[in-house]
């Protein structure tokens, strides 16, 4: 018997490129345990969590081994410290730098591809 997950990623399953990177994190995590939880499916779960739907869709949120919720680059740079190939990118865009002006250029880019798919 595996054991349990210990990350909780909330992605938005709808979203193509979401999806490659899904795959794309678990080709490189290996058997890193994660538990992909589809935003558009699970409302009742979020907000149980305090996650409205729609900043779910908003941002990528992630629930750490502590229950502890990160979301937006804090949840990328979680996830990518996970993997050794990744590692020093997680460290990049965690540049005080470059996270903020990171972090803007995401929340644009997603606003545009809801709204572009009518889904904002």
């Amino acid at each position: 018997m595996s054991d349990p997950p210990t990350l909780k990623v909330y992605y938005d399953a709808a979203c193509p490129v979401c999806r490659r990177e899904r795959r794309r994190y678990e080709r490189l995590a290996g058997r890193e345990a994660v538990e992909w939880i589809d935003v558009t499916r699970h409302a009742d779960r979020l907000r149980e969590r305090g996650i409205e739907p729609r900043d779910a869709l908003l941002s990528l949120h992630v629930e750490d081994e502590g229950g502890e919720l990160h979301d937006g680059l804090d949840a990328y740079i979680l996830l990518m410290r996970r993997v050794p190939l990744l590692r020093p990118l997680a460290w990049v865009i965690g540049l005080p730098v470059l996270k903020p002006a990171l972090a803007g250029w995401y929340r644009r880019w997603v606003r545009r591809r809801l709204a572009r798919q009518g889904r904002l």
